[in-house]
């Protein structure tokens, strides 16, 4: 029975002899999730249903290689946000119109990379960022670059969420410091 076997076996199962029911066994575990990750991103939903169809097809195809290193959703996560961000960049004038007026509205709210850069003006955010420990870095990078909640993050890197918080505050600190 294919509920019960790991990502990791159905992994092997798809590369090794393209099997089907292993491939739509991942696909029923994983796809709702990365189409509504991916719809927080993008409010194109037929534009993020095709990145969900290719992200899947590129697994099936094996032209997306699974290293068993880490956690399956993180791996489909980073497939499906760099070929969301590869459909955006090359939608042409549509997608350039869509940023336009996407800037029109929010025109007076300050993005997160605007606060970002704007409080560490005088700092070394690529210095402060190597000197963090790889697990504090790898928080950062779950929950503020890959914009993950603090459940996904647990999962993705495999502690409990109290974890992810605790070592989220304390890369705050530790940032702050360095660039204060």
């Amino acid at each position: 029975m294919r509920e019960t076997e790991s990502d990791g076996d159905l992994l092997r199962a798809i590369a090794a002899d393209g099997d089907r029911r292993a491939f739509e066994e991942l696909y029923r575990r994983y796809a709702p999730w990365l189409l509504a990750r991916l719809r927080g991103r993008c409010a194109d939903a037929a534009l993020v249903d095709d990145v969900v169809q290719e992200t899947f097809l590129a697994v099936w195809r094996g032209t997306a290689r699974y290293r068993e290193e880490g956690d399956v959703a993180g791996w489909l996560w980073r497939i499906g946000s760099r070929r969301l961000i590869d459909a955006l960049r090359g939608d042409g004038a549509r997608g350039r119109l869509r940023q336009a007026l996407s800037r029109l509205r929010h025109r007076d709210e300050v993005s997160a990379e605007e606060r970002v850069l704007a409080g560490v003006e005088h700092g070394d955010l690529a210095g402060a960022l190597v000197r963090l420990s790889p697990e504090l870095r790898a928080v950062l990078q779950a929950t503020v670059i890959d914009g993950l909640t603090t459940r996904e993050a647990a999962v993705l890197l495999g502690i409990p969420p109290g974890t992810v918080k605790t070592r989220a505050m304390r890369a705050r600190k530790q940032l702050r410091e360095a660039l204060t």
